[in-house]
C-alpha cells in the first residue's frame, strides 16, 4: 500500500515542511559528493551509535567529528541510498502539511524535532549496546504520522496497491493507511531497518500531538478573546 496524496487542504503554505525536505535532499547530495559516504565513514561521523551515545564506546578520532549527543539530531537529515530518501520525503509530503497548519510553523518545527528524539532513544534503548550507526528522517516523520492519525483520522488518502499488473489506485481513509504502515513496522523484520525507531516515533508523535493541540488551542482562544 503505497500514499500517493491526501484530500486534506491546507490554509497555509507550509514553509518548514518545505525546508525540511529541501534539507534532507540537500544533505543527501552533499553525502553523495563525498568519498566518506562511499565508505561508509560519514554514517559513523554523523549517524547516531547507540553504544557511544551511552558511553560505552567512544569513535576514534579520525571519525569524531561532533559530540554523541548532536548526531541524535544530525542522523534526522541524512539517508542511506536514494529509495531509502524517497520514502520518507515521499510521506513527509503527504502528511506534514497538515500538521504544520494545525501547529503553526515554529510549533511544528519543535514537534517534529521532538517526535524524532523520542525515534532515536527508543531505539537506542533497545539496544544500548548496537554499533551500528542509525539515519534516516524515518523516526520524525514516522511522529507526523502518529499526529495525523490523531488529527486526521477520517482525511482520504490516495493510495497505490501494487499486485503486478493489476495494480490499484483506491482511496481509503487515513486511519486505515497510517495504522497499516504502524502495523507493518511491527511484523518487519531484517534489512538494517531501525523499527523501534519508527515505532517509537510513531507513538511519541500521538503522544506530543496532544499537548502541542491543547496548547494551540489555548493559544487561539487567548488571541481570540473571551468574546469571540
Amino acid at each position: 500500500m503505497i500514499p500517493l496524496k491526501d484530500d486534506n487542504p491546507t490554509s497555509n503554505k507550509p514553509v518548514i515542511t518545505y525546508f525540511l525536505i529541501g534539507s534532507c535532499i540537500l544533505i543527501f547530495l552533499i553525502q553523495l559528493s563525498s568519498q566518506s559516504y562511499k565508505t561508509g565513514q560519514l554514517f559513523y561521523s554523523y549517524g547516531l551509535i547507540p553504544s557511544v551515545l551511552m558511553g560505552h564506546n567512544q569513535l576514534p578520532m579520525d571519525l569524531y567529528s561532533v559530540p554523541a549527543f548532536l548526531t541524535i539530531f544530525t542522523s534526522m537529515f541524512m539517508h542511506g541510498g536514494f529509495m531509502h530518501l524517497i520514502g520518507n520525503m515521499l510521506y513527509m509530503w503527504i502528511f506534514a502539511d497538515n500538521i504544520e497548519d494545525n501547529l503553526g510553523p515554529s510549533r511544528f518545527l519543535i514537534f517534529y524535532l521532538l517526535a524524532g528524539v523520542g525515534a532515536a532513544m527508543t531505539q537506542v534503548f533497545v539496544d544500548t549496546q548496537s554499533q551500528i550507526p542509525m539515519v534516516g528522517a524515518s523516526g520524525a516523520i514516522g511522529g507526523v504520522l502518529g499526529a495525523y492519525l490523531i488529527n486526521h483520522p477520517n482525511a482520504r488518502v490516495l493510495v497505490l496497491i501494487p499486485f503486478g499488473f493489476f495494480s490499484q489506485l483506491i482511496k481509503i481513509r487515513a486511519l486505515y493507511v497510517l495504522g497499516f504502515w504502524f502495523i507493518l513496522q511491527f511484523i518487519s523484520t531484517g534489512g538494517g531497518v531501525a523499527y523501534a525507531a519508527h515505532i517509537g516515533g510513531f507513538v511519541s508523535g500521538m503522544i506530543l500531538i496532544l499537548f502541542f493541540n491543547k496548547k494551540t488551542k489555548r493559544k487561539r482562544k487567548i488571541i481570540k478573546g473571551p468574546w469571540g
